[in-house]
């Protein structure tokens, strides 16, 4: 370790040179409400999206842009010659998405192409999916038409891999409550020929599964129609039928949490013993913590972490590739913090994060078997994603997320607890801009709402922050990772004690001399565009302007919509109690009482467009005309579906309202 340490401070000179889309006017600029950094630098998608080594460490690919409105290629370089790309492949007329790899020459990956115009209905979206193996001696192509996700390499298979339907883009921004529901199917894929063969089969009673790396089926949850029940079986390795483990009445909301959370369940397997599972598991806690689960007798054993402050919601597992040994616990705070378990690891993170500029969240994306080469990935408040090779010691940088933008240019985040008005604590972020305040404050709820959010990179934030406004981004009740108690205290408080939480925290910032009170607004997108409607009708007012980008603006026709007659009680009451039970915006706009801008893809396929075509002829209808509306055309719900053109459209209009048109004289 002491080798490793000393080496790497020594970084490697020549580091790699990506190509990088030229961007014009980085001048700085002092003008009230607007960036220092240019809107064409915040409009980029990411220059490089993904770096990962070979396992046997001699080859690194790349997946990056080379102009502003390009799609993306993917290149891969050979360890000893970093100078020129060795492969460089594109999926004309379709554009890669996803890449890695999956053994020492296949890399296996999605792409993707827009080839309608219209949405047909919920999750209906416009693109068609096509996964692909890519074999590097050979220089050829497998594919598999269809929307795949990788479910486990089979190391045990070097020609094989374990794919899932159904599930290769991440709900990076808003969660289906109804995917823990849908049944996929699970396939071995062959790498040499693209052939595949059914492993299982997902049904509503076992619609998915956690599968070892021998490909056993060993874990699943589903729901039982005639007694509303809520069930996880197991399997031990070659079992072929399932034993009942748990089960809940989902006819009570208090068992939510287990479902929406989206954390709780199986996470790994003991490598030295496959009959013993790491298990996320609240256990009638307030707090979720990790478990030993013992196959053979179906029952939990030790508890191995837990935190009174957070869920334990992540566990990680050795950096080098085929060593499953567990060797930390995460939990949310002011990032994804470690419980560590292994002090080998913990010291090589602390060497990176000792080394690594503006280092935040540091993470080994890829390892070789030897441990000798690695690709390290940062990303923070002041830095927008960066991409490290470490071979032998030596350091060098091969890309970032966008590399326009320089460390100063960005703003420090901090990590804040407030008091809402009922005494829960609610956690919240803070980007502060340069100068002195009191500032002018954006509050920007998350989306979901039941997701968990910590502080990294946040683009919205940081351009807010970059054009001289103050961000609040507010861990209110509903969010996960903070327990039940604080998710369950939001069960029918949509637009009611959810939003009290925050206004609450504007109302903090203001009573801490940081905020002008006169000065404040609410952005938001998907839930967080339904809270700055709910907002917008809040009498007395706290803001001066909303802005709902890809807001749930009809909770109620949404329901009607999506509405799943077989879905569990508890399920069916939530849904009910967003918009038809809570406040329901559209039916709220007589009570609009500040300038609102709304802003929707036209092919949204998670919050239907109808949701601001409806709003603001309810708007115009009730006589309401202090309200803008900007609609992208071909984009959908997710923040990998803007691209450039519709980033450029956005941030202007949001800038320029913010500026000019958010309650007199502007914000």
């Amino acid at each position: 370790m002491k080798k490793f340490r000393s080496t790497l401070m020594a970084a490697a000179a020549g580091a790699l040179c990506l190509a990088l889309p030229a961007v014009p006017g980085l001048a700085q600029t002092a003008i009230s409400g607007q960036p220092t950094v240019p809107l064409d630098v915040w409009a980029l998608r990411d220059v490089v999206n993904a770096v990962e080594v070979s396992p046997d460490g001699k080859h690194v690919l790349v997946q990056k842009l080379e102009s502003k409105e390009g799609e993306y290629l993917l290149e891969i370089y050979k360890i000893d010659d970093m100078s020129k790309p060795f492969r460089r492949l594109n999926a004309d007329p379709m554009e890669i998405i996803q890449v890695q790899w999956v053994s020492d020459n296949y890399i296996f990956g999605t792409a993707w192409e827009q080839n309608r115009s219209r949405v047909n209905g919920p999750e209906e979206g416009t693109y068609d999916y096509k996964a692909f193996s890519y074999n590097l001696d050979t220089n050829k192509f497998a594919e598999l038409p269809g929307n795949f996700g990788l479910a486990n390499l089979l190391p045990n298979e070097p020609d094989h891999i374990l794919v899932s339907s159904g599930n290769a883009v991440a709900d990076a921004t808003g969660v289906d409550p109804f995917a823990a529901f849908r049944p996929r199917s699970y396939y071995r894929f062959n790498l040499k020929t693209g052939a595949r063969s059914l492993v299982l089969k997902g049904s509503e009673k076992y619609p998915d599964a956690v599968f070892d790396n021998d490909g056993n089926p060993r874990w699943t949850e589903g729901y039982d129609q005639g007694s509303k029940e809520q069930i996880t079986y197991y399997r031990s390795p070659g079992d072929s039928s399932w034993k009942e483990f748990q089960r809940y009445d989902q006819g009570e909301h208090e068992n939510l949490y287990r479902v929406l959370s989206g954390f709780m369940g199986l996470k790994g397997f003991d490598p030295e013993n496959p009959n013993i599972g790491y298990v996320i598991d609240n256990r009638g806690e307030d707090k979720a913590a990790l478990w030993e689960f013992d196959f053979n007798t179906g029952q939990f054993g030790e508890k191995l972490a837990a935190t009174d402050q957070a869920d334990i919601m992540w566990t990680q597992t050795h950096s080098i590739p085929g060593n499953d040994t567990l060797v930390a616990a995460r939990y949310p705070w002011a990032k994804r913090e470690r419980v560590w378990f292994d002090a080998e690891e913990k010291a090589l993170y602390d060497a990176l994060e000792a080394q690594i500029p503006q280092s935040h969240a540091v993470s080994i994306t890829s390892r070789s078997r030897d441990g000798n080469t690695m690709v390290v990935y940062n990303s923070g408040p002041r830095d927008p994603g960066s991409y490290w090779l470490i071979k032998d010691g030596r350091m060098s940088k091969l890309g970032s997320r966008n590399p326009l933008i320089q460390p100063e240019q960005l703003s420090d985040v901090e990590f804040i607890r407030y008091q809402a008005r009922d005494g829960k604590m609610i956690a919240g972020y803070v980007t502060k801009p340069k100068g002195e305040g009191p500032f002018p404050l954006v509050v920007l709820p998350h989306g979901g709402p039941h997701v968990n959010e910590v502080i990294g990179y946040d683009e919205w934030g940081q351009l807010l922050a970059n054009a001289g406004y103050m961000v609040l981004q507010p861990q209110y009740r509903m969010s996960v990772g903070w327990g039940q108690e604080l998710f369950d205290s939001a069960y029918g408080q949509h637009g009611l004690a959810m939003q009290d939480d925050k206004d609450d925290g504007a109302k903090y910032l203001i009573d801490q001399g940081l905020v002008d009170p006169d000065r404040v607004a609410m952005f938001g997108w998907s839930y967080g565009g339904y809270a700055a409607l709910v907002a917008a009708s809040r009498d007395p007012n706290v803001y001066q302007c909303v802005i709902a980008g890809a807001a749930v603006a009809d909770p109620e026709k949404v329901y009607k919509l999506r509405r799943n007659p077989y879905s569990p009680k508890a399920i069916d009451d939530w849904a009910q109690r967003r918009g038809m039970i809570g406040i329901n915006p559209i039916d709220e706009v007589s009570k609009v009482n500040v300038p609102l801008l709304m802003v929707h893809g036209d092919v949204d396929a998670r919050v239907l467009y109808f949701n601001m075509t409806d709003y603001r002829d309810a708007m115009e209808e009730a006589g309401k005309t202090d309200a803008q509306y900007l609609t992208l055309k071909g984009a959908d719900h997710f923040y990998n579906t803007l691209m450039y053109e519709h980033q450029t459209q956005f941030y202007t209009k949001m800038l320029d309202f913010l500026a000019n048109d958010c309650g007199p004289g502007g914000l």
